[in-house]
C-alpha cells in the first residue's frame, strides 16, 4: 500500500523538457537586441545553473542584470512554443500521481517561465518553484517533504542529498552517468521513460521491509 505522503521533485530542463531549442532562440534574440555576441549553441551545452552564470561569459558584470531581466523577458515569445517534453516526463509524472502522491517542480528557472512551459506541456505539477540552484534546492524540497527528488545534473545530486532525498539522476543533460554517480546519485537512469518501473519497484521494495 502507497503512502498518500510520498511527494516526488523533479527539475525542468533536460529533465521533464528539453527547453535546448527555446533558450537558444532566446540567446539569439538576445544577441541581436543588444549586438553582443553569445554563442547560443555553446551555452545550450550547459544548462543547469542560474542564467547568470551563463551570461558572465558574454556580458561585463555592471550588464548582467539588465541582460537577465531582458532575456526572460524575450523567452516568453522565443522559449516556450519550440521547446518540447522529455521522453517519458508526462508518464513520470503521472507514476507519481498513480501511486497517489505528490510530483513538484523545483528548477533553477524564472518561475512564471517555468509555469509557462508546464502549462503548454500539459505536465501537470502539483506545485512549482523557481529561482533555486543546487544545494539552495533542499529548502523546497524540504518545505515539500520530497523523498525523493529527479534532475539532470550535478547541481541536482548536491540539492537532493543535501534535502536528505533520495537522488534519482537521469543522464539526459550536460551530465553523463559517470559523473551523476561520482557526484552522489543514489539511482542513475538513462531517462524519464525508465522512471515509472523503477517508482514501482522502489515502493514496493519500502512497502515489503
Amino acid at each position: 500500500m502507497t503512502s498518500h505522503a510520498l511527494t516526488v521533485g523533479f527539475d525542468l530542463d533536460m529533465t521533464l523538457i528539453d527547453s535546448r531549442p527555446g533558450i537558444r532562440a532566446a540567446y539569439l534574440a538576445l544577441s541581436a537586441e543588444t549586438g553582443t555576441y553569445i554563442d547560443a549553441d555553446l551555452a545550450i551545452t550547459r544548462l543547469g545553473p542560474p542564467l547568470e552564470e551563463e551570461l558572465r561569459n558574454w556580458f561585463p558584470e555592471d550588464e548582467i542584470q539588465e541582460a537577465a531581466d531582458r532575456y526572460r523577458e524575450i523567452y516568453v515569445t522565443h522559449a516556450i512554443e519550440p521547446s518540447l517534453a522529455m521522453p517519458g516526463a508526462r508518464e513520470a509524472v503521472a507514476a507519481v500521481h498513480a501511486h497517489g502522491g505528490r510530483a513538484i517542480v523545483v528548477t533553477a528557472k524564472h518561475e512564471p517561465n517555468a509555469k509557462l512551459h508546464l502549462t503548454h506541456l500539459g505536465i501537470e505539477a502539483d506545485a512549482v518553484i523557481g529561482w533555486l540552484w543546487a544545494e539552495a534546492k533542499a529548502e523546497a524540497l524540504r518545505e515539500h517533504g520530497a523523498a525523493v527528488y529527479v534532475g539532470d545534473h550535478t547541481g541536482d545530486v548536491r540539492g537532493a542529498r543535501t534535502a536528505g532525498a533520495l537522488s534519482v539522476a537521469v543522464a539526459t543533460g550536460p551530465c553523463d552517468a559517470a559523473e551523476l554517480r561520482a557526484a552522489g546519485a543514489d539511482v542513475v537512469l538513462a531517462g524519464l521513460t525508465e522512471f515509472p518501473a523503477w517508482l514501482d519497484a522502489h515502493l514496493a521494495a519500502g512497502a515489503a521491509r
